[in-house]
């Protein structure tokens, strides 16, 4: 059942998923240690790697050898979406007398084994050619326009998208027709922008479906929904000029194939860390903010649903069905996750991964796996098989002295495994609960027999729905709604103050400082002029008080303080007479 990939400095061998765990026999271990380049098709049923010798490519379900192509030095290898293609990508090398290199990406027909066509592709960023889900489609990037090739005919180009400079691209996913998202970026004051176009219509900017521009943006990322009918935009900087993060700045964009566009506003300032769409395509989570960071999932008009409040988190993973979403904190953060249950909002297991590098759900919605790999971390490498209510139900070590490099779960095609009910209760499993111990705070020794008083530098927020109920006040409200709100009510306490004083009637005295303040305004001279003299000389004198404080209390005056104090005499006549002559 569903197997797990592992490659490392062990070889490359396949172990099956729940129950057993074992090593599969279907897959022959490789035990090269060269093993730079794997990958499964889309459907699971194909897998390739290259060993430093050759690409192999064998029938997982037969277990039986497809293809063996002479490519040693392939780095990065990918199929097509309907396992007719093999794309293979090796680093590109000029000759030694300065002559263009040879092609090094092959596209490779699976059936007969023979290279349909060769390109330059110079980078490794971006190097794959993208695919529409049926293959009808086919497109790469090349010198900042958009080729198209259709029915995988490679040798004639059948449309080309050309704007100033287009950046990235990425296509919908699913069925007819294509979609495509693009991004260029700003340049010489003009803002980058992304585009949503339908193909072939590529005529303009009138033919554009959806069109969105804006500033800070050294690159993007693109994220389309399943069903193809919006995208949202991840734009960041790599530098905060306002100096507050070391991540650069990011701002949230949506664009709807309808050509609705918004950014998305983020209730808490700092980096945004991960955004990942429903598998239901209605709706979207977002985690952001600075520590602890803020986790909240948003509609398709970009209202928030719901707010898991903040904690130590900066990813977030929905369940192949949807179901479950987890919030982890990986990379910098302890490895905590938190298991919700979509549908209902309840929160189901709070699992800790420590020194994690790779999560992933497995195809069947029920396990996850969680991994510490090489070259990210070198100590501790190895992986866990969790069932989401929190059991660890397999966990595997490397010796101290082997790596692990990548662990990945074999696809399977959506629809295989049907959706199962949440559950809360933990499964049964034999190894031991992987709960840590919690480390003890430092506590220096006078403090160390008497009571512990808590000193949290955060106070974390709570969960909070934030639907909309039906009927009732309990709706939330727009920010002028809000708006208006208070000042209606700040006119409601003024109205009822004005009475109880009305009420009190002249017989009772005011307090000394109420009395004060109304003193103050009433000693008026009948001369605007003077009375403005007046006001200034009583804020200079005021001025000079705070000075002499700050000389009391022990502070270097500058010079042209020192000399404003010594003027307090003459400022004081000056006021004398004015207030004299009233």
């Amino acid at each position: 059942l569903f197997p797990l990939a592992v490659r490392g400095s062990e070889g490359l061998y396949m172990v099956n998923g729940p129950p057993s765990f074992t090593e599969s026999t279907a897959f022959q271990r490789d035990s090269g240690k060269n093993c730079k380049a794997v990958g499964f098709s889309k459907d699971g049923s194909l897998f390739a790697w290259c060993n430093g010798e050759k690409v192999n490519i064998v029938n997982v379900t037969r277990a039986e050898l497809l293809h063996s192509f002479d490519l040693p030095k392939t780095v990065c290898l990918e199929f097509s979406p309907k396992n007719n293609v093999l794309a293979t990508w090796q680093a590109y090398a000029t000759a030694k007398d300065g002559t263009a290199g040879v092609p090094n990406l092959q596209l490779h027909d699976l059936r007969t084994g023979k290279c349909l066509k060769s390109f330059v592709q110079k980078k490794m960023q971006n190097w794959c050619p993208c695919w529409a889900d049926d293959e009808s489609i086919c497109a790469r990037n090349v010198n900042n326009e958009v080729h198209f090739f259709e029915n995988n005919n490679f040798n004639t180009i059948a449309n080309k998208l050309h704007l100033q400079k287009v950046s990235d691209f990425v296509l919908s996913p699913g069925a007819q027709p294509t979609k495509v998202a693009v991004y260029v970026p700003g340049s010489k004051g003009a803002p980058s922008f992304v585009r949503l176009y339908q193909y072939p219509n590529f005529g303009g900017p009138q033919s554009a479906l959806a069109n969105k521009s804006f500033f800070k943006a050294d690159k993007v990322t693109m994220l389309w929904n399943k069903k193809a009918t919006a995208v949202l935009v991840i734009a960041s900087t790599e530098v905060d000029k306002t100096g507050a993060s070391y991540y650069g700045e990011q701002t949230l964009h949506y664009l709807a194939a309808n050509g609705e566009s918004a950014v998305v506003q983020l209730p808490k300032n700092g980096p945004i860390y991960d955004v990942a769409w429903s598998p239901n395509s209605v709706e979207f989570c977002a985690v952001y903010g600075f520590m602890p960071a803020k986790a909240t999932v948003f509609n398709l008009k970009c209202d928030p649903v719901f707010d898991f409040g903040t904690g130590p988190r900066n990813a977030a993973y929905y369940s192949p069905h949807g179901h479950i979403l987890v919030l982890a904190g990986f990379g910098n953060l302890r490895g905590q996750m938190e298991v919700w249950d979509v549908k209902n909002y309840k929160l189901i297991s709070k699992p800790v991964a420590s020194d994690s590098t790779y999560f992933s759900w497995c195809p069947d919605g029920e396990h996850i796996v969680t991994a510490t790999c090489a070259p990210r971390l070198r100590v501790g490498n190895g992986y866990k098989i969790w069932h989401y209510t929190g059991s660890v139900l397999h966990s595997y070590e490397v010796p101290s002295d082997e790596e692990m490099w990548q662990v990945f779960w074999q696809p399977f095609l959506d629809g295989v495994f049907p959706e199962k009910a949440v559950k809360y209760q933990a499964v049964p499993s034999e190894l031991p609960s992987a709960e840590p111990r919690p480390a003890q705070a430092y506590r220096p020794p006078a403090l160390r027999n008497k009571p512990v008083t808590s000193s949290k530098l955060h106070e974390d927020e709570p969960p909070q729905n934030m639907k909309p109920h039906l009927g009732g006040s309990d709706k939330p409200l727009s920010k002028t709604a809000l708006k208006n709100q208070r000042k209606h009510e700040a006119k409601k306490a003024a109205k009822q103050e004005a009475k109880a004083d009305a009420n009190q009637g002249p017989a009772q005295a005011k307090s000394p400082q109420n009395a004060l303040q109304n003193a103050v305004p009433a000693m008026t001279t009948g001369d605007p002029e003077v009375d403005k003299k007046i006001k200034n000389l009583k804020k200079k004198l005021k001025a000079i008080e705070q000075l002499k404080e700050q000389a009391a209390a022990g502070k270097q005056l500058e010079k042209n303080q020192v000399e404003k104090i010594q003027k307090e005499a003459a400022l004081l006549k000056e006021l004398e007479d004015l207030e004299l002559g009233v």
